[in-house]
């Protein structure tokens, strides 16, 4: 599997095999099979771009998924997916809110790729089991250390 790391950004610094080893885990825990997964780090501007040209809305996001194959879908080369990620909205945020933005940096990655894989958070009991995830991801990232994301 190829987890491709596009870093177009200048707030925080990325590690990038920390990420692949994060994506990958979800992957394996959630027993998905794909060939490519794009990570996209974007700077505040062209997530709100983004946000507006694909969503209508020109307000400034934290992350956006936009799936490719579906995960049990069967093509030559699978692609999962590609997500644009803003690490300088998870430094805002964690400032804010007194959090460690490596680990919010870390949420925006599980996000997305629960997105990728399937999961939804528009119905009260689909936002339910999509936050239980990124919890039990996020405690396993930080379980194992791998805190060196950003």
């Amino acid at each position: 599997m190829e987890i491709i790391i596009i870093d177009d950004q200048v707030s925080m610094k990325l590690e990038n095999k920390i990420i692949g080893k994060l994506v990958k885990l979800i992957l394996k825990k959630e027993n998905i099979i794909t060939d490519e997964v794009i990570l996209n780090f974007v700077n505040e501007q062209k997530i709100k771009e983004l946000h507006l040209k694909y969503f209508n809305d020109p307000t400034l996001t934290d992350c956006i998924s936009f799936p490719i194959d579906s995960p049990n879908e069967k093509v030559n080369h699978h692609v999962l997916g590609e997500v644009f990620i803003c690490p300088a909205t998870a430094l805002k945020y964690a400032k804010t809110h007194k959090k460690d933005p490596k680990s919010e940096l870390a949420l925006y990655i599980i996000h997305t790729i629960l997105h990728l894989i399937g999961y939804d958070d528009i119905k009260e009991n689909d936002i339910k089991i999509m936050r239980e995830k990124e919890k039990q991801y996020l405690s396993l990232y930080e379980k194992y250390n791998i805190k060196k994301l950003g």
